[in-house]
């Protein structure tokens, strides 16, 4: 059974090339509901624009916590 967190995310585009240089490898960032989450870095290079990262995103895992998808709510 696969879990979905919902995560609101401002990233710069300027703070997002830490990310996409290799120097941080995990994102640590709090669900809407609360709860403190970490992902691995690169699924977010699915959702970058030349902005950065912004707005309300869906993160799915599977039951065994391994990264399924991101989709961008809004």
């Amino acid at each position: 059974m696969s879990q979905t967190i919902i995560l609101d995310m401002y990233i710069s585009s300027d703070d997002y090339l830490r990310y996409y240089n290799g120097e941080v490898k995990t994102v640590v960032a709090t669900a809407v509901d609360g709860r403190k989450v970490s992902f691995p870095a690169n699924v977010l290079q699915r959702v970058v624009t030349h902005e950065g990262i912004r707005g309300r995103f869906a993160i799915s895992f599977t039951s065994e916590g391994r990264f399924e998808k991101i989709e961008r709510l809004r």
